[in-house]
């Protein structure tokens, strides 16, 4: 079981500090949504927490290890990733992408035996993505290497998992698919997940706290009741932005009125 802790980070590229004295923790068995508007820093944490990019200022601690005295080797075996944008070889099949996931426990010279094999078509299976597995890359759309990288994470078989928008290019159906998956393993495994959502709608329903991240800070941190208030909706994302209960399990959901009523046809 994996803990993620943030005390008082700062990120940024270069001179361009993107975020200031941002801090949070994520426990086993929790799955923790990252929101807010474009360009608000939801990518840059993940990059942070899994030392793609160096953090500025601040600590950040893998199950109480600061992150850059782990191994890189040893990173890979206790948290995985799934890219927003992916760079993947075109040629290589779709199970090969997954096997992929396997390197980190592997020694050096040494070849996937049938336990990598039995591993990787099980997380095919579980991300229903088995009936393409012979397809080449360059195949595939978007939503298929989407679910494919998700295999990939699952296959590492860590502690915790870091998604930057696991979602995008899914259609409705498949995005419950991927989220319903990610909460039971929460549950099942205790995984660490922290999943930077662009769907406020889906963040309310899946996600046990989430960090509205804007202007550069920390705007609200909570519960989906907590955070996804009309008043915080509003003031991160503009009037026409209104928050309700859903009329089934009342967890917030929100509403948008186009234009706030602008665009409506004048009266004959």
């Amino acid at each position: 079981m994996t803990t993620i802790e943030t005390r008082q980070v700062s990120l940024g590229y270069g001179h361009k500090t993107v975020l200031r004295d941002i801090s949070f923790n994520i426990a086993p068995g929790e799955m923790v949504g990252l929101i807010g508007p474009n360009g608000c820093g939801k990518s840059t944490v993940i990059k942070a927490l899994s030392r793609i990019i160096p953090h500025q200022k601040g600590n950040i601690r893998l199950d109480g290890k600061d992150v850059n005295a782990i191994p890189r080797s040893e990173l890979a075996r206790r948290l995985a990733v799934v890219p927003q944008i992916p760079l993947l070889p075109s040629a290589f099949t779709a199970f090969e992408i997954v096997l992929m996931g396997r390197n980190p426990h592997l020694g050096l010279f040494q070849r996937e035996g049938p336990k990598e094999m039995a591993l990787t078509w099980q997380a095919m299976a579980l991300t229903g993505t088995q009936s393409f597995a012979e397809r080449r890359v360059g195949e595939l759309s978007g939503g298929e290497i989407q679910c494919l990288l998700i295999a990939r994470a699952l296959v590492q078989e860590t502690g915790a998992i870091l998604l930057d928008e696991p979602t995008a290019n899914l259609d409705i159906g498949r995005q419950i698919e991927v989220l319903d998956l990610m909460k039971q393993l929460c549950a099942e495994k205790r995984l660490a997940v922290l999943a930077a959502l662009h769907d406020l709608n889906l963040a309310a329903q899946y996600c046990d706290r989430l960090i509205l991240l804007n202007e550069g800070r920390v705007h609200a941190e909570g519960t989906p009741q907590e955070v996804i208030t009309t008043h915080n909706i509003q003031e991160v994302y503009g009037p026409q932005n209104c928050v309700y209960a859903h009329p089934v399990n009342g967890l917030p959901t929100v509403l948008l009125t186009t234009g706030n009523g602008k665009s409506r046809r004048p009266e004959a």
